[in-house]
């Protein structure tokens, strides 16, 4: 554990999913766009239709832009963020798929380089050459996903590696299948949305109609199946994601997700039946619907993977949770409760190492950050506050403060009993700190 990200009124965790919900449109986009192009451009040139290339020109050059500008910068946001947010474990995924990783890097090298010379070479050289390089981009794109879900997927369900500690138990988990398939449905909607926006620039009406006519079907049948595919990724999912659903995901975000698909669903028949009627701010809208939707589905996503960052291994605030033998990775809550979560965690100053009468609100705040920031913020208002948090267990009576401090502390012994959050580990003293800390933030001010 590194020094610690604290944001206030929000946590290290929103601003790192605000930035990977960003992210998936660029990186959706990229895998989808040049399955798209690549048939509207065999189309033109089967048919004669050159009037078509205009729309080819425009799209790649949306592709090369907002994918591999904006993606590009995005994805390094994700890497940074995820580095301050959780070191430990972006270190613990670096360690099990590096190599994934580095194959994933080796295709996304053909994707940067391939938009170049698909763009610049339009036109510039012969017809079959072009097309070649348009499949080359469009597979290796879309490999980049592959790999990138087992690492994702592997996060939430893992299989057999905490037994195994192999790669490829841990890749091909019970939900990999589900959720690639899935996501690939989903990324012709997206492709398919953009495409439209595009055509709404293009002059030619009988250009703008054909792209937003074929547009229209490659959008409602990703998001047909990439729904019927959801509900199958949902049935592969272990048991403790299936009950953190019906206990945290809020009734706001799963309506979200269906009513973006329903959304969009109806802007497609809608854009198939009027294609020319279809203007630029719309068109931006219906994409805002998908950052909605996307949204929706990530936060869930995060929300039953709880109290895990790595599931049945790393708990989210990065002290380790089990054992993995075959990766000689050892287990920390024994070594935690008898040495002290303030002595074990480094960058923790000297004069807090060790509890005592003088320094217990500080020691205990400390203890907070590294053990709760996480989830919680320590603010009167934000995500999750900590002082809210406390006030609404009703500890906040007539009594002793000793009692009150007692209470807190039974309340801290329990935590592992909660499917969502990790147990308190550390010595009784801290314990004591922490419920201390959090005594003082339910004082009504």
């Amino acid at each position: 554990m590194y020094p610690i990200w604290e944001v206030p009124n929000l946590t290290a965790g929103i601003i790192l999913a605000l930035i990977a919900t960003f992210h998936i449109l660029p990186s959706h986009f990229s895998t989808s766009a040049m399955w798209f192009n690549v048939y509207v451009e065999t189309k033109a040139y089967r048919e004669n239709r050159p009037e078509l290339l205009e729309f080819i020109k425009r799209y790649s050059l949306l592709l090369l832009v907002f994918s591999y500008v904006l993606g590009s910068l995005s994805g390094i946001g994700i890497w940074y963020a995820a580095t301050v947010a959780n070191p430990r474990g972006i270190s613990g995924l670096i360690h099990n798929y590096v190599w994934g990783w580095a194959t994933e890097w080796v295709f996304f090298i053909i994707e940067v380089t391939g938009i170049f010379i698909y763009y610049y070479t339009l036109g510039k050289v012969d017809k079959k050459t072009h097309l070649k390089i348009g499949w080359i981009f469009a597979i290796g794109s879309w490999t980049t996903m592959v790999i990138i879900v087992g690492i994702l997927s592997f996060m939430l369900s893992p299989g057999k590696w905490p037994e195994t500690g192999n790669f490829f138990d841990g890749f091909f988990n019970q939900t990999y299948w589900s959720q690639l398939l899935m996501r690939t449905t989903l990324m012709f909607g997206i492709s398919a949305a953009y495409a439209i926006a595009v055509a709404t620039r293009i002059k030619n009406e009988d250009v703008k109609a054909f792209i937003t006519k074929t547009a229209s079907k490659w959008g409602i049948a990703g998001i047909i199946l990439g729904s019927i595919l959801l509900l199958w990724y949902l049935k592969t999912l272990p048991a403790r994601p299936h009950e953190l659903i019906s206990i945290l995901a809020p009734k706001t975000l799963k309506t979200g997700m269906i009513v973006t698909a329903g959304l969009l669903i109806l802007y497609f028949i809608y854009a198939g039946m009027k294609p020319l009627s279809i203007r630029l701010i719309p068109a931006i809208l219906a994409i805002v619907v998908i950052f909605g939707g996307i949204w929706s589905t990530e936060r869930i996503r995060e929300m039953i993977r709880k109290p895990y960052v790595i599931s049945q291994y790393m708990y989210s605030n990065q002290i380790i949770g089990k054992a993995i033998p075959a990766k000689a990775v050892a287990a920390e809550a024994n070594v935690i409760n008898e040495k002290g979560i303030l002595k074990v965690a480094p960058f923790v100053p000297e004069g807090l190492k060790e509890v005592n009468d003088a320094n217990a609100l500080q020691a205990g705040k400390m203890i907070a950050r590294i053990e709760c920031l996480s989830c919680h913020t320590l603010n009167e208002r934000g995500l999750r506050p900590m002082p809210q948090m406390v006030k609404r267990l009703e500890f906040k009576k007539e009594v002793e403060k000793a009692k009150e401090v007692e209470e807190i502390e039974a309340f801290l012994d329990g935590l592992g009993g909660y499917p969502y959050m990790p147990p308190f580990m550390g010595t009784p003293a801290e314990k004591m700190a922490l419920a201390t800390y959090l005594d003082s933030l339910a004082i009504i001010k």
